[in-house]
């Protein structure tokens, strides 16, 4: 089934679509959570939430790309669990990379940051266009998809220091890109 089916299904609020969305997209978003929360059971739960969501959210809108849109919402709510989950714990990969990035990124959770929160999503986007393919695979890798530095070492074919450094690089020029904004 398409995903324009797929997205059909749920305007129509036909519960085929969570079962299609399951039969095309289930093993993808569990890898996405598995790769944050590395606890099967909660990746799996987290991917319930996430048809919940779909569920939900679809309609009113209706996104281009089905995929992408499982994938961020799969990744935005394994976060906001590890985040519950290590609230007094710090220190695991995941966390770190999060907070790798925190330096560089504001909440935007509040509802007087929502237009800087947008401004920054935009602002981020066009720093990873901005970035050679490599560099943009690499970030995305690290900050979108939570995989290791070993990971991307092992897929991109460098070495897990060359990763490091490329990371510490690429956050410095999202921080001076973020200045010249004027968003930091």
């Amino acid at each position: 089934m398409t995903d324009r089916e797929i997205i059909d299904l749920f305007f129509a609020r036909d519960e085929r679509a969570l079962s299609e969305t399951g039969k095309k997209y289930g093993k993808y978003c569990l890898s996405v959570a598995m790769r944050i929360l590395n606890v099967y059971e909660d990746a799996e739960e987290c991917v319930n939430d996430t048809w919940l969501s779909v569920w939900k959210s679809v309609p009113p809108n209706r996104p281009a790309d089905l995929g992408a849109y499982l994938s961020r919402i799969t990744r935005n709510l394994a976060i906001a669990r590890l985040r519950r989950q290590n609230a007094e714990k710090r220190g695991d990969d995941v966390t770190v990379m999060i907070e790798e990035l925190d330096e560089c990124l504001s909440d935007g959770r509040s509802a007087e940051d929502e237009y800087a929160s947008k401004q920054l999503k935009e602002a981020v986007k066009a720093f990873c266009g901005s970035l050679p393919q490599r560099d943009r695979s690499v970030f995305l890798s690290r900050y979108f998809y939570a995989r290791s530095e070993a990971e991307i070492a092992g897929a991109f074919n460098m070495s897990a220091g060359y990763v490091h450094t490329l990371l510490v690089r690429l956050r410095k020029k999202l921080k001076d890109f973020l200045t010249k904004e004027g968003l930091l």
